[in-house]
């Protein structure tokens, strides 16, 4: 059947990182068959369509972010003809499939780099970004520290990485090069599948001065962010990306789009806009001054989060259309994040789901979130896989910090805290592979699991609400109001449509919180915390969030 037009908005996207989701061959790593034999459960628990993280050819060194080959499956997840098996027994369930699409940067194994490094005359060499001197051309740190610049070996000349040295930055200023990614987009647009989230899809664009910044650091580097982020010119060749590639089909697109201001939304994701919706990192983020430097901790309050929260909901309905999420393959656990110790429970996880999940906008779920998952303890960072985990370490220390700080930063931000693998069930590794796991399981999943697991049953709930309830329409589509006059801790908000209203509200702090309604509650549709209600005084327990009819 021919999908409508905007079909994404009714969708509920769960990212799977094929890693750490079911190990099929008794390697300790998850892969694509691991991920077609959970399909049932993905189709009980409701959601539409599957975001899997990066399958393709790849020596891992970011973990798979670092692509050698965009049309080969890396040898670890299984083959294309898996990935054919899963396009088609996916489409049994009725559930759809997305990929990650890297276009910033390839591997340094990618054969274009391999032919650049090769050869200093050869075509592909301006398929990258090469500068000839004795120096590096200025003083850019990258996101995963130490310069953005990498000699050549025998060489004068240096090539520049946003990322890790394996990870070089692509030349969109070629043209060859941009036709060959589009038409790498377009043959797997023809296989079949549903669109893609695209990779820090605004470092695109660099400044053509190349020109050194005064230092932020100890390192005497600056964050490269200023120069090759969100820079004027990107929207040449963001118009064009679309224009040639996701245009021509009835696709989602979902940009990662760190430093996109709010006031350049329209252009992202409006009528006219390079995708369908885009991440907002301004509130994800506010535990850190930058999601680079983990070190910088903030000292965040609710206020401050229902401030950043209100601020994107009215940027994005104002724009265009949101895609929201508290968890994903970058950031650390919501319940170890968001709430305090001693309510990180089922009923807090569920509470901070209803709190993001009935916004405006497409919810994304990750994987073990579900269940009311958290964060990782490791002892050493040489129990860490992360590359960013590893650089913040030692930048931690570089900065005075001792090392058992640096080592609680990095536990606290760590990567790998929704890295581990999936806990299916009690057993040892969790039912997840029957051999020791590519990286450690989480302490706690011989009890949170997802065997009789009660968030998987409320979010189980709060899906079918959005998806096939009476109310429906009205969390779909329906525009959103933030309440004002609550008590500080608490986020309230409306959802508005032709067919009626709705209101969330949530307690966003570890504090009972008492406040007045106007008119007692007509119909109770969610309740995180299982309570019973009566007349307009409300009182919501810690992090406990409700949905109701007035």
């Amino acid at each position: 059947m021919e999908k409508e037009k905007n079909w994404w908005k009714k969708e509920i996207i769960y990212q799977i990182y094929p890693k750490s989701f079911k190990d099929s061959n008794h390697d300790g790593i998850g892969d694509l068959k691991g991920i077609i034999e959970k399909l049932p459960y993905l189709k009980e628990l409701g959601v539409t369509t599957l975001w899997i993280c990066p399958i393709f050819s790849s020596p891992m060194v970011d973990n798979g972010y670092d692509i050698a080959d965009f049309e080969d499956i890396n040898r670890q997840f299984g083959t294309m003809e898996d990935v054919d098996l899963l396009l088609a027994e996916a489409k049994k369930f009725d559930l759809k499939v997305m990929l990650d699409l890297v276009i910033n940067h390839t591997s340094d194994e990618h054969v274009w780099f391999q032919k650049a490094l090769a050869d200093k005359d050869s075509p592909y060499r301006d398929y990258y970004i090469f500068k000839e001197g004795k120096e590096p051309p200025n003083n850019w740190r990258s996101i995963f520290g130490g310069s953005v610049w990498e000699k050549v070996p025998n060489e004068e000349c240096y090539y520049l990485h946003i990322f890790d040295k394996r990870q070089p930055d692509l030349n969109w200023e070629n043209r060859e090069m941009r036709e060959e990614l589009y038409a790498m987009i377009n043959r797997w647009l023809e296989k079949g599948i549903a669109g893609f989230r695209i990779d820090s899809i605004t470092f695109i664009k660099k400044d053509q001065d190349y020109g050194s910044l005064p230092a932020d650091g100890v390192d005497g580097l600056v964050s490269c962010k200023e120069k090759t982020r969100n820079r004027p010119g990107i929207e040449i060749f963001l118009h064009e990306l679309r224009r040639e590639t996701f245009d021509k089909y009835n696709c989602v697109t979902v940009g990662e789009a760190p430093g996109v201001s709010y006031e350049e939304f329209p252009t992202y994701v409006g009528e006219d806009g390079y995708f369908s919706m885009i991440f907002d990192f301004h509130y994800a983020d506010i535990d850190v001054e930058s999601g680079s430097d983990w070190f910088k901790r903030t000292n965040w309050t609710t206020v401050e989060f229902k401030d950043l929260l209100m601020q994107s909901q009215a940027a994005l309905q104002n724009a265009g259309w949101g895609a929201n999420f508290i968890e994903n393959h970058d950031q650390p656990r919501a319940l170890s994040k968001f709430v305090a110790q001693e309510f990180q429970s089922a009923n807090s996880a569920l509470g901070l789901g209803a709190m993001y999940f009935f916004l405006r906008g497409t919810p994304f779920i990750y994987q073990g979130q579900e269940l009311g998952m958290v964060n990782a303890e490791r002892t050493s960072i040489s129990q860490f896989d992360d590359i960013s985990s590893i650089d913040n370490y030692a930048r931690s220390i570089k900065e005075g910090f001792s090392g058992k700080e640096a080592l609680r930063f990095v536990n606290q931000r760590s990567r790998d805290n929704s890295r581990t693998p999936m806990p299916w069930n009690d057993s040892q590794y969790g039912g997840f592979s029957d051999q020791k796991p590519w990286l450690s399981m989480t302490e706690e999943y011989p009890k949170v699991n997802a065997i009789g697991n009660s968030v998987f049953k409320g979010y189980k709930k709060m899906i079918s609400l959005r998806q096939q309830s009476a109310i429906s329409d009205i969390l779909q589509v329906g525009d959103i109001a933030f309440i004002d006059n609550l008590p500080e801790a608490v986020i309230g908000y409306r959802r508005i449509a032709k067919t009626g209203s709705l209101i969330s509200y949530t307690n966003f702090s570890s504090e009972k919180v008492v406040f007045e309604l106007e008119k007692p509650i007509n119909k109770l549709h969610f309740d995180s915390h299982n309570k019973t209600f009566s007349g307009t005084k409300i009182e919501l327990l810690p992090y406990q969030s409700i949905l109701i009819s007035e």
